[in-house]
């Protein structure tokens, strides 16, 4: 796990040491451990080395092969890199390590572009072929491990995070006006930009190459990779099912302890965390876990449920870790904010500070952590969600009612209003046509319930979970940590796809069977249902968790802001929101958003993402622009 960046002069101009030391120091955080340069002429790589395989100096990156043809920059894990290794050996290759790295390099002399499908972890890389002055990028199947690009006149810069690109004086720090609209649509960027408008993200799944004198300064990244949940045609018995479930979860989570440093877990009191927990204690005995809880005292109705450390702290009993925790206030989040903004680099999805600080916590401790990030998106752990589009006479009724419950932040009819500074620059963004093309394939007929489910999943996992993973890869990267999600192991992700969703869902009968002419909220009931999902997943984990947590009910992990927003940290909320000379004003409507964020402050409406979104923009401009 490191940190990666680069620079390729296409015009043949040599690269300037200076600057990419430059760009390797602004991502320091990301690996304490060592740094690494490489320069020949036009192209310039740079390293910073988190070591947890082989950390000896043998894993130094960049790494070359012996002939000096090829040269790598990784961040990353590959968690079948030992069967790869064994594979390639048996075709003549020689290693000169023990680490995933030179796999990597290995893999690419062997099978080219090609070798990215035979990769299961997560995965950002460069690799330069002297001989044919190409540049190879690659990122992994679900966008783990994040990679910014951008072409700065004949100039290509890459890394791990926006802020060492920005090291170079002439890369223009300008908002990008399309990329906002539809952050504060969805409170998340489903697109390839991020809120510089000259700084992209490299998609996720995606493989790209780009030539000295290229004609066209630009990257065109083709998907090697992507979800395609559907109902499969022959389906198995339930009992198979479950099995093969089982064994696919512990392969995932046992491939992912193989360390040459500590790892520890999160352990929230969710099944998620508790899975991945019960499993890893069976493999390294007295494990390390680590809780985050909060302060209820000023908290009121859901979110007096929020703290869930006596669960947590139930199950380290139950498997024996050696279990920390840390309980955050209200003013925990005011003191953070800045630095948090500055390592996140750009607002995402949910309310994500506390991920923050349990990261710091862990990072005191172990340099691994794993995490139970993904289950909800692969085993539909969301049915209220689901539930809202399940029944639709086509693709566009469904993409209308999916694209209205994603209003997560500025419904449609406000969006124009709150934007009025800018909105002549902004008003040709359509965020529902951004919305419907996330489907960038679909099935030509979607006739039953099961289609839109599967729909909706694959939505998620494009947008939510990249969104979650990226957020979680800085937070956790910010205090030197590496974060491991064996959810997305590819077999596990591959066999979960294919579940049927009478499987996942166990009210899915009852919603479609709802009488439309029956008087009333028809879907209440079921939209407020936060423990019909994941059904299988839910049996198949009561061999190792107790099953009032296999029972319990989904929760996020959230700290209670709705209530400190409008008691402990109101003042902080009014004086950094309602200052007319904020930087947010820049492009938002001061009495429109003062409108909305009183509608919370008084009890209307829970706009607490919202207020979120605006606290960390403000912070974000200081800090970017």
């Amino acid at each position: 796990m490191c940190g990666i960046s680069g620079i390729f002069n296409l015009n043949g101009e040599p690269v300037s040491p200076v600057l990419l030391r430059r760009m390797t120091d602004a991502i320091a955080h990301r690996g304490p451990d060592g740094e690494g340069f490489y320069i020949n002429k036009s192209v310039g790589f740079g390293h910073r080395r988190l070591a947890i395989i082989d950390t000896s100096p043998a894993g130094h990156q960049p790494m070359i092969t012996s002939d000096e043809r090829f040269v790598l920059t990784y961040n990353g894990e590959i968690y079948n890199f030992q069967e790869l290794r064994l594979r390639l050996e048996s075709l003549g290759h020689q290693f000169r390590s023990k680490t995933d790295t030179e796999v990597v390099l290995h893999a690419y002399v062997e099978w080219g572009e090609e070798c990215v499908k035979y990769f299961n972890g997560m995965f950002a890389f460069a690799i330069w072929d002297n001989t044919r002055q190409e540049l190879f990028l690659a990122r992994d199947r679900y966008g783990i491990k994040p990679f910014y690009y951008t072409f700065v006149g004949q100039t290509f810069l890459f890394a791990s995070e926006q802020k060492a690109i920005l090291t170079n004086p002439d890369t223009q720090r300008e908002i990008d006006l399309e990329a906002l609209v539809e952050y504060f649509t969805f409170q998340n960027i489903f697109t390839d930009k991020t809120l510089l408008k000259s700084i992209n993200i490299f998609p996720a799944g995606c493989i790209a190459k780009i030539a000295m004198k290229s004609p066209v300064c630009e990257l065109a990244p083709s998907s090697y990779w992507d979800f395609d949940f559907s109902e499969p045609e022959n389906q198995a018995t339930d009992d198979e099912y479950l099995e093969e479930l089982d064994r696919l979860f512990r392969q995932a989570v046992n491939r992912q302890l193989i360390s040459d440093v500590e790892i520890g877990a999160y352990l929230s009191g969710g099944m998620d965390s508790g899975s991945i927990t019960a499993i890893s204690a069976t493999q390294l005995p007295y494990i390390k876990t680590f809780t985050c809880g909060f302060d209820l005292n000023s908290a009121s109705g859901l979110e007096l449920g929020y703290d869930e450390r006596q669960k947590a702290e139930f199950m380290s009993y139950l498997f024996k870790t050696e279990h920390y925790e840390m309980v955050l206030k209200a003013g925990d989040m005011e003191r953070i904010l800045p630095e948090f903004a500055w390592h996140l680099e750009e607002p995402r999805v949910g309310q994500s500070y506390p991920n923050y600080y349990v990261a710091q916590l862990a990072s005191k401790f172990v340099k691994v952590a794993l995490s139970g990030m993904g289950g909800d998106e692969i085993f539909a752990g969301y049915p209220w969600r689901y539930y809202r589009a399940v029944v639709n006479d086509n693709f566009e009724q469904y993409v209308d009612k999916y694209y209205k419950f994603w209003q997560r932040l500025i419904p449609n009819n406000e969006i124009s209003k709150m934007f009025a500074p800018v909105w002549p620059q902004a008003k040709h963004v359509w965020t529902r046509d951004i919305f419907r093309d996330v489907f960038s394939r679909h099935a030509n007929e979607l006739t039953r319930p099961e289609d839109y489910i599967n729909h909706s999943l694959y939505f998620e996992a494009k947008t939510f979970l990249h969104g979650l993973l990226i957020v979680e890869d800085k937070l956790s990267m910010a205090h030197g940590l590496e974060t491991r999600v064996p959810f997305l192991d590819n077999d596990l992700v591959d066999f979960s796809m294919k579940i049927p969703v009478r499987l996942k869902l166990k009210n899915l009968t009852d919603i479609v069977t709802i009488n439309e002419n029956e008087p009333g909220p028809k879907l209440d009931k079921y939209s407020k249902s936060t423990n019909a999902g994941k059904s299988l997943f839910r049996r198949a984990m009561e061999r190792y968790i107790p099953k009032n947590v296999t029972d319990g009910i989904k929760q996020g992990f959230s700290a209670p802001d709705a209530s400190w927003f409008r008691g402990e940290s109101i003042e902080y909320v009014k004086r950094v929101i309602f200052n007319k000379h904020a930087r947010i004003y820049e492009y938002f409507d001061h009495s429109v958003v003062q409108r909305l964020v009183n509608d919370h402050l008084e009890h209307r409406h829970n706009r607490r993402l919202f207020i979120w979104s605006l606290l960390n923009f403000e912070h974000w401009c200081e800090r970017y622009l």
